[in-house]
Protein backbone atom coordinates (compact mmCIF):
# COMPACT_ATOMS: atom_id res chain seq x y z
CA UNK A 1 0.00 0.00 0.00
CA UNK A 2 1.29 3.43 -1.15
CA UNK A 3 2.05 5.82 1.53
CA UNK A 4 -0.28 8.49 1.27
CA UNK A 5 -3.62 10.12 3.16
CA UNK A 6 -6.77 11.41 1.49
CA UNK A 7 -10.08 10.70 3.34
CA UNK A 8 -11.46 13.20 0.80
CA UNK A 9 -10.90 17.39 0.95
CA UNK A 10 -12.28 19.15 3.53
CA UNK A 11 -15.67 21.52 3.25
CA UNK A 12 -14.31 24.83 1.03
CA UNK A 13 -13.84 28.20 2.63
CA UNK A 14 -17.09 30.15 2.04
CA UNK A 15 -16.63 33.58 -0.11
CA UNK A 16 -16.45 36.52 0.51
CA UNK A 17 -14.50 35.96 3.90
CA UNK A 18 -12.59 37.66 6.21
CA UNK A 19 -10.03 36.06 8.73
CA UNK A 20 -10.59 38.69 11.55
CA UNK A 21 -14.41 38.48 10.83
CA UNK A 22 -15.01 34.15 11.54
CA UNK A 23 -12.39 34.30 14.30
CA UNK A 24 -15.00 36.75 15.90
CA UNK A 25 -18.70 35.45 14.76
CA UNK A 26 -18.99 34.36 18.11
CA UNK A 27 -19.19 38.04 19.48
CA UNK A 28 -22.91 38.15 18.18
CA UNK A 29 -24.03 35.55 19.89
CA UNK A 30 -22.47 35.80 23.20
CA UNK A 31 -21.33 39.34 23.96
CA UNK A 32 -20.70 38.94 27.20
CA UNK A 33 -19.15 35.70 27.72
CA UNK A 34 -15.30 35.68 28.51
CA UNK A 35 -13.29 35.31 24.85
CA UNK A 36 -9.93 36.27 27.17
CA UNK A 37 -8.28 36.10 30.45
CA UNK A 38 -5.30 37.22 31.23
CA UNK A 39 -4.04 35.12 34.43
CA UNK A 40 -1.54 36.03 37.43
CA UNK A 41 -0.90 34.91 40.55
CA UNK A 42 -3.05 38.14 41.99
CA UNK A 43 -5.90 38.26 39.83
CA UNK A 44 -7.10 38.34 36.17
CA UNK A 45 -7.76 40.70 33.44
CA UNK A 46 -10.99 39.62 31.57
CA UNK A 47 -12.21 40.57 28.11
CA UNK A 48 -15.49 39.67 26.91
CA UNK A 49 -16.60 38.54 23.24
CA UNK A 50 -18.04 41.64 22.79
CA UNK A 51 -15.36 44.05 24.38
CA UNK A 52 -12.94 42.23 21.97
CA UNK A 53 -14.57 42.61 18.92
CA UNK A 54 -15.24 46.39 19.43
CA UNK A 55 -11.92 46.72 20.10
CA UNK A 56 -10.59 44.89 17.14
CA UNK A 57 -12.75 46.73 14.84
CA UNK A 58 -11.98 49.95 16.18
CA UNK A 59 -8.36 49.74 15.70
CA UNK A 60 -9.25 48.81 12.09
CA UNK A 61 -11.21 52.38 11.97
CA UNK A 62 -8.07 53.96 13.38
CA UNK A 63 -5.85 52.14 10.74
CA UNK A 64 -8.22 52.88 7.85
CA UNK A 65 -8.07 56.66 9.31
CA UNK A 66 -3.71 56.87 8.91
CA UNK A 67 -4.40 56.56 4.81
CA UNK A 68 -3.52 52.40 4.65
CA UNK A 69 -5.02 50.83 2.32
CA UNK A 70 -6.07 46.79 1.58
CA UNK A 71 -2.66 44.65 0.96
CA UNK A 72 -0.18 47.26 2.83
CA UNK A 73 1.79 45.40 5.19
CA UNK A 74 1.65 46.34 8.67
CA UNK A 75 5.14 44.96 10.84
CA UNK A 76 4.29 44.29 14.23
CA UNK A 77 7.09 44.49 16.86
CA UNK A 78 4.82 44.42 19.75
CA UNK A 79 6.25 42.09 23.01
CA UNK A 80 3.88 39.79 25.55
CA UNK A 81 0.44 42.07 25.95
CA UNK A 82 -2.96 41.66 24.67
CA UNK A 83 -1.96 44.27 22.33
CA UNK A 84 -0.65 42.23 20.04
CA UNK A 85 -3.84 40.21 19.25
CA UNK A 86 -6.24 43.43 18.60
CA UNK A 87 -3.94 44.57 16.33
CA UNK A 88 -3.40 41.19 14.26
CA UNK A 89 -7.25 40.69 14.22
CA UNK A 90 -7.50 44.85 13.00
CA UNK A 91 -5.08 45.06 10.60
CA UNK A 92 -6.91 42.10 8.99
CA UNK A 93 -10.17 43.17 9.90
CA UNK A 94 -9.35 46.30 7.51
CA UNK A 95 -7.77 44.26 5.25
CA UNK A 96 -4.00 44.93 5.87
CA UNK A 97 -1.54 42.48 6.14
CA UNK A 98 0.24 41.87 9.61
CA UNK A 99 3.67 40.75 10.12
CA UNK A 100 3.79 39.86 13.14
CA UNK A 101 7.54 39.10 14.62
CA UNK A 102 9.57 38.35 17.74
CA UNK A 103 10.25 40.86 19.95
CA UNK A 104 13.38 39.24 20.94
CA UNK A 105 15.17 40.60 17.37
CA UNK A 106 17.91 42.55 17.63
CA UNK A 107 18.05 46.23 15.67
CA UNK A 108 20.17 44.87 12.88
CA UNK A 109 17.77 41.48 12.40
CA UNK A 110 14.72 43.66 12.00
CA UNK A 111 16.48 46.11 9.92
CA UNK A 112 16.89 43.27 7.11
CA UNK A 113 13.44 42.05 7.34
CA UNK A 114 12.36 45.87 7.22
CA UNK A 115 14.02 46.16 4.05
CA UNK A 116 12.68 43.67 2.38
CA UNK A 117 9.40 43.53 3.64
CA UNK A 118 8.80 47.20 2.96
CA UNK A 119 6.07 48.02 5.30
CA UNK A 120 3.78 51.02 5.03
CA UNK A 121 3.29 51.23 9.26
CA UNK A 122 4.82 49.84 12.28
CA UNK A 123 3.19 49.28 15.33
CA UNK A 124 5.80 48.74 18.84
CA UNK A 125 6.19 48.87 21.71
CA UNK A 126 8.56 50.99 23.93
CA UNK A 127 11.89 48.90 24.52
CA UNK A 128 11.29 46.61 21.51
CA UNK A 129 14.00 47.07 19.01
CA UNK A 130 13.94 48.65 15.63
CA UNK A 131 14.58 49.08 12.06
CA UNK A 132 17.02 52.01 11.89
CA UNK A 133 16.54 54.24 10.04
CA UNK A 134 12.30 53.14 9.78
CA UNK A 135 11.39 52.83 6.71
CA UNK A 136 7.82 54.17 7.57
CA UNK A 137 5.60 55.53 10.18
CA UNK A 138 5.95 54.36 13.48
CA UNK A 139 2.70 54.41 16.31
CA UNK A 140 3.18 52.38 19.73
CA UNK A 141 0.86 50.60 21.63
CA UNK A 142 -0.33 53.64 23.81
CA UNK A 143 -1.76 55.18 20.48
CA UNK A 144 -3.16 51.42 19.32
CA UNK A 145 -4.76 51.49 22.54
CA UNK A 146 -6.76 54.90 21.78
CA UNK A 147 -7.78 53.31 19.00
CA UNK A 148 -10.58 51.15 19.91
CA UNK A 149 -13.10 52.98 21.21
CA UNK A 150 -13.43 54.46 18.05
CA UNK A 151 -16.45 53.15 15.58
CA UNK A 152 -16.53 49.79 14.20
CA UNK A 153 -15.03 49.26 11.19
CA UNK A 154 -16.75 47.05 8.67
CA UNK A 155 -15.13 43.78 8.16
CA UNK A 156 -13.55 44.04 4.73
CA UNK A 157 -14.84 40.99 2.65
CA UNK A 158 -12.82 39.47 0.03
CA UNK A 159 -11.40 36.38 -1.49
CA UNK A 160 -10.34 33.97 0.49
CA UNK A 161 -6.91 33.50 -1.00
CA UNK A 162 -5.91 36.58 -1.08
CA UNK A 163 -3.15 38.12 1.05
CA UNK A 164 -4.04 37.56 4.87
CA UNK A 165 -0.57 37.91 6.90
CA UNK A 166 3.06 37.41 6.72
CA UNK A 167 4.87 34.92 9.49
CA UNK A 168 8.97 34.55 9.70
CA UNK A 169 10.34 30.64 9.87
CA UNK A 170 14.32 29.95 9.58
CA UNK A 171 13.42 27.07 7.44
CA UNK A 172 16.40 24.75 6.77
CA UNK A 173 18.75 27.18 5.75
CA UNK A 174 18.78 29.57 8.70
CA UNK A 175 17.92 32.60 6.63
CA UNK A 176 14.21 33.92 7.79
CA UNK A 177 11.88 33.74 5.31
CA UNK A 178 8.50 35.25 4.93
CA UNK A 179 5.54 32.95 4.79
CA UNK A 180 2.74 34.59 3.16
CA UNK A 181 -0.96 32.78 4.12
CA UNK A 182 -4.10 33.57 2.76
CA UNK A 183 -7.36 34.66 4.44
CA UNK A 184 -8.89 31.13 4.34
CA UNK A 185 -5.93 29.61 6.42
CA UNK A 186 -7.84 30.07 9.33
CA UNK A 187 -10.53 28.22 7.94
CA UNK A 188 -8.06 25.04 7.68
CA UNK A 189 -7.59 25.09 10.92
CA UNK A 190 -10.95 23.31 11.41
CA UNK A 191 -9.64 20.06 10.95
CA UNK A 192 -7.31 20.72 14.46
CA UNK A 193 -10.26 20.97 16.24
CA UNK A 194 -11.46 17.40 16.32
CA UNK A 195 -7.69 16.26 14.35
CA UNK A 196 -5.85 17.46 17.62
CA UNK A 197 -7.79 19.52 20.47
CA UNK A 198 -10.98 17.67 21.03
CA UNK A 199 -12.25 21.59 21.29
CA UNK A 200 -15.63 22.55 22.73
CA UNK A 201 -17.35 25.44 22.79
CA UNK A 202 -17.81 25.08 27.36
CA UNK A 203 -13.92 24.76 27.38
CA UNK A 204 -10.96 26.98 28.90
CA UNK A 205 -7.93 26.50 27.16
CA UNK A 206 -4.85 27.59 29.15
CA UNK A 207 -1.81 28.22 26.68
CA UNK A 208 1.67 28.98 28.48
CA UNK A 209 3.27 30.99 25.32
CA UNK A 210 3.30 34.49 24.94
CA UNK A 211 0.92 36.61 23.03
CA UNK A 212 3.45 37.18 20.18
CA UNK A 213 4.26 33.28 19.50
CA UNK A 214 2.56 31.92 16.23
CA UNK A 215 1.78 28.60 18.30
CA UNK A 216 -0.04 30.53 21.15
CA UNK A 217 -1.67 32.72 18.31
CA UNK A 218 -2.95 30.35 16.56
CA UNK A 219 -3.94 27.05 19.61
CA UNK A 220 -4.16 29.92 22.20
CA UNK A 221 -6.04 32.66 20.74
CA UNK A 222 -8.19 32.48 17.58
CA UNK A 223 -9.41 28.54 17.61
CA UNK A 224 -10.74 28.70 21.14
CA UNK A 225 -12.24 32.02 19.70
CA UNK A 226 -13.37 30.74 16.58
CA UNK A 227 -15.29 28.33 18.64
CA UNK A 228 -16.61 30.10 20.83
CA UNK A 229 -14.44 28.80 24.25
CA UNK A 230 -12.72 31.30 26.52
CA UNK A 231 -8.53 31.07 25.89
CA UNK A 232 -6.78 31.50 29.29
CA UNK A 233 -2.95 33.47 28.75
CA UNK A 234 -0.90 33.27 31.70
CA UNK A 235 0.78 36.73 32.72
CA UNK A 236 4.23 37.66 31.60
CA UNK A 237 5.35 37.32 35.26
CA UNK A 238 4.29 33.97 35.91
CA UNK A 239 6.64 31.41 36.36
CA UNK A 240 6.39 27.94 34.37
CA UNK A 241 6.03 26.33 37.75
CA UNK A 242 3.44 28.60 38.93
CA UNK A 243 1.14 27.27 36.31
CA UNK A 244 -0.52 24.35 37.99
CA UNK A 245 -1.89 26.46 40.29
CA UNK A 246 -3.88 28.85 38.09
CA UNK A 247 -5.12 25.71 35.92
CA UNK A 248 -6.58 25.02 38.92
CA UNK A 249 -8.02 27.97 39.78
CA UNK A 250 -9.62 29.17 36.55
CA UNK A 251 -10.85 25.50 35.50
CA UNK A 252 -8.54 24.64 32.82
CA UNK A 253 -9.80 21.93 30.42
CA UNK A 254 -7.20 22.09 27.92
CA UNK A 255 -3.40 23.10 28.53
CA UNK A 256 -1.09 24.01 25.67
CA UNK A 257 2.65 24.11 25.83
CA UNK A 258 5.90 23.40 24.44
CA UNK A 259 7.57 20.77 25.94
CA UNK A 260 10.05 22.45 27.67
CA UNK A 261 7.39 24.34 30.07
CA UNK A 262 6.15 20.57 30.77
CA UNK A 263 9.26 19.71 31.98
CA UNK A 264 9.69 22.31 33.89
CA UNK A 265 6.40 22.42 35.58
CA UNK A 266 6.65 18.68 36.55
CA UNK A 267 9.63 20.11 38.94
CA UNK A 268 7.37 21.47 41.38
CA UNK A 269 4.50 20.53 43.05
CA UNK A 270 0.82 19.35 41.05
CA UNK A 271 -2.16 20.23 42.77
CA UNK A 272 -5.22 18.06 41.49
CA UNK A 273 -6.61 19.06 38.81
CA UNK A 274 -10.24 17.63 38.19
CA UNK A 275 -11.67 20.11 35.24
CA UNK A 276 -8.44 19.13 33.19
CA UNK A 277 -9.13 16.77 30.19
CA UNK A 278 -6.00 16.60 28.14
CA UNK A 279 -2.58 18.57 27.21
CA UNK A 280 -1.36 19.75 23.66
CA UNK A 281 2.27 19.59 23.13
CA UNK A 282 4.28 21.08 19.62
CA UNK A 283 6.68 22.49 18.78
CA UNK A 284 9.34 20.02 19.10
CA UNK A 285 9.32 16.54 19.95
CA UNK A 286 7.49 15.66 23.31
CA UNK A 287 10.16 13.46 25.38
CA UNK A 288 9.19 9.93 26.18
CA UNK A 289 9.76 10.70 29.86
CA UNK A 290 8.13 14.16 30.01
CA UNK A 291 4.87 12.49 28.52
CA UNK A 292 4.94 9.43 31.01
CA UNK A 293 6.19 11.44 34.24
CA UNK A 294 2.62 13.96 33.11
CA UNK A 295 0.12 11.41 32.43
CA UNK A 296 1.22 9.69 35.84
CA UNK A 297 0.98 12.81 37.76
CA UNK A 298 -1.80 14.14 36.40
CA UNK A 299 -3.92 11.28 34.76
CA UNK A 300 -4.63 13.03 31.77
CA UNK A 301 -2.58 12.11 28.33
CA UNK A 302 -0.99 14.51 25.96
CA UNK A 303 -1.25 14.79 22.39
CA UNK A 304 0.85 15.95 19.91
CA UNK A 305 0.79 17.96 16.89
CA UNK A 306 3.38 17.98 13.76
CA UNK A 307 3.28 21.75 11.39
CA UNK A 308 5.09 24.16 10.12
CA UNK A 309 5.45 28.03 9.29
CA UNK A 310 3.91 26.84 5.72
CA UNK A 311 0.98 24.62 6.92
CA UNK A 312 0.88 24.87 10.19
CA UNK A 313 -0.07 21.75 11.78
CA UNK A 314 -1.69 19.03 9.86
CA UNK A 315 -0.44 16.01 12.06
CA UNK A 316 -1.33 14.59 15.25
CA UNK A 317 -3.06 12.55 17.51
CA UNK A 318 -6.37 13.64 19.62
CA UNK A 319 -8.85 12.17 21.76
CA UNK A 320 -10.53 10.66 19.53
CA UNK A 321 -7.48 9.15 17.88
CA UNK A 322 -4.31 8.97 19.99
CA UNK A 323 -1.11 8.38 18.19
CA UNK A 324 0.60 5.10 19.06
CA UNK A 325 3.34 5.42 20.95
CA UNK A 326 6.45 6.82 19.43
CA UNK A 327 4.72 8.05 16.41
CA UNK A 328 3.69 11.78 15.74
CA UNK A 329 0.02 10.89 15.04
CA UNK A 330 -2.49 10.81 12.17
CA UNK A 331 -3.01 13.06 9.09
CA UNK A 332 -6.06 14.85 10.21
CA UNK A 333 -9.01 14.32 8.77
CA UNK A 334 -9.27 16.56 5.53
CA UNK A 335 -5.50 16.64 4.78
CA UNK A 336 -4.00 14.85 1.87
CA UNK A 337 -0.35 13.67 2.74
CA UNK A 338 2.17 11.61 1.21
CA UNK A 339 5.30 10.18 1.96
CA UNK A 340 7.86 10.66 -0.98
CA UNK A 341 11.09 9.44 -2.75
CA UNK A 342 11.53 12.15 -5.59
CA UNK A 343 8.65 12.37 -6.90
CA UNK A 344 8.07 8.99 -6.31
CA UNK A 345 5.10 7.75 -3.54
CA UNK A 346 6.85 5.02 -1.56
CA UNK A 347 5.00 2.45 0.29
CA UNK A 348 4.35 2.32 3.73
CA UNK A 349 7.06 1.28 5.93
CA UNK A 350 9.57 3.05 3.89
CA UNK A 351 11.45 6.42 4.95
CA UNK A 352 10.79 9.21 2.76
CA UNK A 353 9.95 12.80 2.72
CA UNK A 354 6.58 14.08 4.46
CA UNK A 355 4.89 16.01 2.00
CA UNK A 356 1.58 18.17 1.77
CA UNK A 357 -0.80 18.27 -1.08
CA UNK A 358 -0.84 22.07 -2.51
CA UNK A 359 -4.56 21.59 -2.56
CA UNK A 360 -4.56 21.89 1.19
CA UNK A 361 -6.61 25.28 2.18
CA UNK A 362 -3.57 25.73 5.11
CA UNK A 363 -0.73 26.02 2.97
CA UNK A 364 1.21 28.73 2.29
CA UNK A 365 1.03 31.27 -0.91
CA UNK A 366 4.18 31.50 -1.37
CA UNK A 367 7.52 33.12 0.05
CA UNK A 368 7.68 36.51 -0.34
CA UNK A 369 10.45 37.75 -2.98
CA UNK A 370 11.63 34.65 -2.69
CA UNK A 371 10.29 32.67 -5.83
CA UNK A 372 13.35 29.92 -6.42
CA UNK A 373 13.01 29.00 -2.66
CA UNK A 374 9.17 28.69 -2.92
CA UNK A 375 9.84 26.40 -5.93
CA UNK A 376 12.19 24.34 -4.53
CA UNK A 377 9.78 23.43 -2.25
CA UNK A 378 7.39 21.83 -4.53
CA UNK A 379 7.37 18.66 -6.49
CA UNK A 380 4.11 18.31 -9.05
CA UNK A 381 1.10 18.57 -6.66
CA UNK A 382 3.19 18.23 -3.39
CA UNK A 383 4.87 20.59 -0.76
CA UNK A 384 8.37 19.27 0.44
CA UNK A 385 8.28 19.65 4.14
CA UNK A 386 12.40 18.32 4.67
CA UNK A 387 11.24 16.40 7.36
CA UNK A 388 11.84 12.24 7.24
CA UNK A 389 9.27 9.84 8.77
CA UNK A 390 7.98 6.40 7.99
CA UNK A 391 3.91 6.41 7.40
CA UNK A 392 2.78 2.66 9.15
CA UNK A 393 0.19 0.23 7.60
CA UNK A 394 -2.83 2.29 9.84
CA UNK A 395 -1.82 5.95 8.52
CA UNK A 396 0.35 7.11 11.50
CA UNK A 397 3.32 9.10 10.81
CA UNK A 398 6.71 8.39 12.65
CA UNK A 399 9.23 11.13 12.69
CA UNK A 400 13.11 10.42 11.86
CA UNK A 401 14.22 14.01 12.00
CA UNK A 402 15.04 16.56 9.37
CA UNK A 403 15.97 15.27 6.04
CA UNK A 404 19.25 17.56 6.25
CA UNK A 405 19.62 16.17 10.08
CA UNK A 406 19.62 12.50 9.34
CA UNK A 407 23.03 10.85 10.24
CA UNK A 408 24.98 8.04 8.76
CA UNK A 409 26.53 5.13 10.82
CA UNK A 410 28.52 3.25 8.66
CA UNK A 411 26.36 3.71 5.46
CA UNK A 412 22.78 3.45 8.07
CA UNK A 413 20.76 6.30 8.41
CA UNK A 414 19.89 7.03 11.77
CA UNK A 415 17.48 9.51 13.29
CA UNK A 416 18.57 11.77 15.70
CA UNK A 417 15.01 11.49 17.42
CA UNK A 418 15.61 7.72 18.67
CA UNK A 419 19.24 8.54 19.81
CA UNK A 420 17.59 11.85 21.80
CA UNK A 421 14.58 9.97 23.46
CA UNK A 422 17.69 7.52 24.15
CA UNK A 423 19.49 10.37 25.81
CA UNK A 424 16.59 11.69 27.78
CA UNK A 425 15.68 8.71 29.44
CA UNK A 426 19.00 9.61 31.83
CA UNK A 427 18.05 11.02 35.44
CA UNK A 428 20.84 13.83 34.93
CA UNK A 429 19.79 15.17 31.39
CA UNK A 430 17.87 17.37 31.14
CA UNK A 431 17.37 17.86 27.38
CA UNK A 432 19.48 16.51 24.26
CA UNK A 433 20.40 16.95 21.11
CA UNK A 434 22.20 14.01 18.39
CA UNK A 435 24.42 15.25 15.67
CA UNK A 436 27.02 13.62 13.03
CA UNK A 437 30.25 15.59 13.45
CA UNK A 438 32.57 15.68 11.24
CA UNK A 439 36.08 14.62 12.85
CA UNK A 440 38.38 14.67 9.40
CA UNK A 441 37.14 14.92 6.00
CA UNK A 442 36.55 11.60 5.72
CA UNK A 443 35.47 10.32 9.54
CA UNK A 444 32.10 11.79 10.91
CA UNK A 445 30.70 10.33 14.68
CA UNK A 446 27.43 10.34 16.06
CA UNK A 447 27.58 12.94 19.08
CA UNK A 448 25.28 13.78 21.59
CA UNK A 449 24.68 16.98 23.15
CA UNK A 450 23.22 17.51 26.27
CA UNK A 451 22.11 19.85 29.14
CA UNK A 452 22.49 19.00 32.68
CA UNK A 453 23.69 20.90 36.19
CA UNK A 454 26.72 19.63 35.69
CA UNK A 455 29.44 17.93 33.50
CA UNK A 456 28.63 13.85 33.13
CA UNK A 457 30.64 11.27 33.06
CA UNK A 458 31.29 10.39 29.30
CA UNK A 459 31.99 6.60 29.64
CA UNK A 460 28.70 6.23 32.03
CA UNK A 461 26.94 7.96 29.10
CA UNK A 462 28.30 5.63 26.64
CA UNK A 463 27.67 2.77 29.07
CA UNK A 464 23.79 4.39 29.36
CA UNK A 465 23.12 4.19 25.28
CA UNK A 466 24.72 0.97 24.54
CA UNK A 467 21.46 -0.35 26.80
CA UNK A 468 18.82 1.62 24.91
CA UNK A 469 20.61 1.78 21.38
CA UNK A 470 22.41 -0.50 18.95
CA UNK A 471 25.41 -0.44 18.86
CA UNK A 472 25.85 1.74 15.68
CA UNK A 473 23.27 4.34 16.51
CA UNK A 474 25.37 4.94 20.09
CA UNK A 475 27.21 8.27 20.24
CA UNK A 476 30.87 8.40 20.45
CA UNK A 477 31.16 11.85 21.58
CA UNK A 478 29.61 13.87 24.41
CA UNK A 479 29.48 17.34 25.53
CA UNK A 480 27.42 19.74 27.62
CA UNK A 481 25.68 22.63 26.66
CA UNK A 482 24.27 25.78 28.78
CA UNK A 483 21.42 25.47 26.38
CA UNK A 484 20.00 23.57 23.32
CA UNK A 485 19.84 26.32 19.87
CA UNK A 486 16.17 26.40 18.94
CA UNK A 487 14.56 28.33 16.31
CA UNK A 488 11.62 30.92 16.70
CA UNK A 489 9.04 27.67 16.54
CA UNK A 490 11.09 25.96 19.70
CA UNK A 491 12.60 23.06 17.02
CA UNK A 492 16.03 22.36 17.99
CA UNK A 493 18.59 23.94 15.46
CA UNK A 494 21.05 20.51 15.04
CA UNK A 495 22.68 22.55 11.90
CA UNK A 496 24.03 25.02 14.24
CA UNK A 497 25.18 22.61 16.49
CA UNK A 498 27.40 21.13 13.93
CA UNK A 499 28.43 24.32 12.47
CA UNK A 500 29.54 25.77 16.17
CA UNK A 501 31.65 22.45 17.04
CA UNK A 502 33.32 22.29 13.37
CA UNK A 503 34.02 25.72 13.46
CA UNK A 504 35.61 25.43 16.84
CA UNK A 505 38.08 22.40 15.76
CA UNK A 506 38.75 23.44 12.52
CA UNK A 507 36.52 21.34 10.26
CA UNK A 508 34.47 24.00 8.65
Amino acid sequence: MDALFDDGPAPPCPAPFNLAAHVLARAAQTPDKVALAVIGMTGADRWSFGRLEAAVRGTATGLQRLGLEPGDRVLMRIGNTVDFPIAFLGALAADLVPVPTSALLTVPEITAIARDLAPRLILTQPGVALPMPAPCPVLDTAALAGMRDLPPADYAMGDPDRPGYVIYTSGTSGVPRAVLHAHRAIWARRMMWEGWYGLRETDRLLHAGAFNWTYTLGTGLLDPWTVGATALIRDADVMPTQIPLLMKRHDATIFAAAPGVYRQMLRADMPALPRLRHGLSAGEKLPDTTREKWESTTGTSVYEAFGMSECSTFVSGSPARPAPAGALGYPQPGRRVAVLDGDRIVPRNSPGTLAVSTRDPGLMLRYLGAPEATAARLSGEWFLTGDSVVMDDDGALRYLGRTDDMMNAGGVRVSPIEVENAMNAHPAIQESAAAELRLKADTSVISCFYVADQDLDPEELSAFAADRLARYKCPRLFRRVEALPKGGNGKILRRALRQTWETEHGQA
